[in-house]
């Protein structure tokens, strides 16, 4: 059985940026999972001593704070800053750019519409800088326009990781319903990149393995995109939870990771895989 990596996979710039910001500041918190991966969460505890703390409580008790890729609240991150807090922002930069878009055209007077999931942290993060919450919205599908009181004037942006097919059914949607409609693209280069590498593999594979968090929404992205191409499609966090019968008569096994998988888990994966081609 041949194995191949799709041509793009793996760690993002953000995320990146994020793990090398923790490595600097050893023996802090960050306030909820830095990244959607819980190998690369215990190999920053164990060699540089990163804690975790889940809620805003709990950040208010410890003394450094290191803010996770997907951002957080606007009022919260002013209310630990005014108590005082060692903050080392490690948002990513792409989270960022929606968090002022939202603000600024919500100051200027627009509906704020962001495309992608209420309860993901990022979210959170981005609908909390709109001047007025009650004028800005979050929606999965185009039909849940009909219901939203919005203004002649809508500004809209998306969730980093989300498909550009499905953010482009809703913009399409609002400019067929609203007089104004600024359109801000947000989602991340790399986002695309992976998705469209893994379909391409996935196209021509007998079997695909994507790597990474179970919660990480790019990596169900991407599980999903494969699995419409390919449908033996298994989303995996790590090598122990590979199945040795998915890989029985399989002549190509394709590979691909989320934005928050590290290499050294891939190589793991990829090493146990070759070991059991030759069971």
């Amino acid at each position: 059985m041949k194995i191949e990596l799709a041509s793009s996979y793996g760690f993002c710039y953000g995320v990146k940026r994020a793990i090398k910001i923790a490595e600097e500041h050893p023996s802090s918190s960050t306030y909820g999972p830095l990244i959607h991966n819980k190998d690369e969460i215990n190999r920053l505890k164990k060699n540089f001593n990163i804690g975790l703390v889940e809620s805003f409580k709990e950040a208010q008790e410890v003394d450094s704070i290191v803010i996770r890729t997907h951002g957080i609240p606007k009022n919260e991150y002013k209310e630990l800053k005014a108590e005082g807090k060692e903050i080392i922002n490690a948002t990513c930069p792409y989270v960022t750019t929606p968090q002022q878009i939202v603000e600024k055209m919500s100051k200027d007077g627009y509906s704020i519409v962001i495309f992608g999931d209420k309860n993901h942290p990022e979210i959170k993060g981005v609908v909390s800088y709109a001047e007025d919450l009650r004028n800005a919205f979050i929606v999965l599908e185009a039909s849940e326009l009909d219901k939203l009181p919005l203004s002649s004037k809508v500004a809209i942006v998306a969730q980093t990781t989300r498909k550009p097919s499905d953010f482009m059914k809703i913009v399409n949607a609002l400019i067929l319903k609203v007089k104004e409609v600024r359109v801000f693209n947000t989602i991340c280069n790399a986002t695309f990149e992976n998705q469209d590498s893994a379909a391409e593999l996935a196209k021509r594979a007998d079997v695909m393995i994507v790597i990474g968090g179970k919660h990480s929404s790019n990596t169900k992205q991407l599980h999903s995109i494969c699995k419409n191409y390919c449908s033996d499609s298994y989303l995996v966090e790590n090598e122990t939870e590979l199945d040795p019968k998915w890989f029985e008569e399989k002549e190509l096994c394709g590979i691909s990771a989320g934005a928050s998988t590290p290499d050294w888990v891939v190589q793991k994966v990829i090493d146990t895989i070759k070991k059991i081609a030759l069971l």
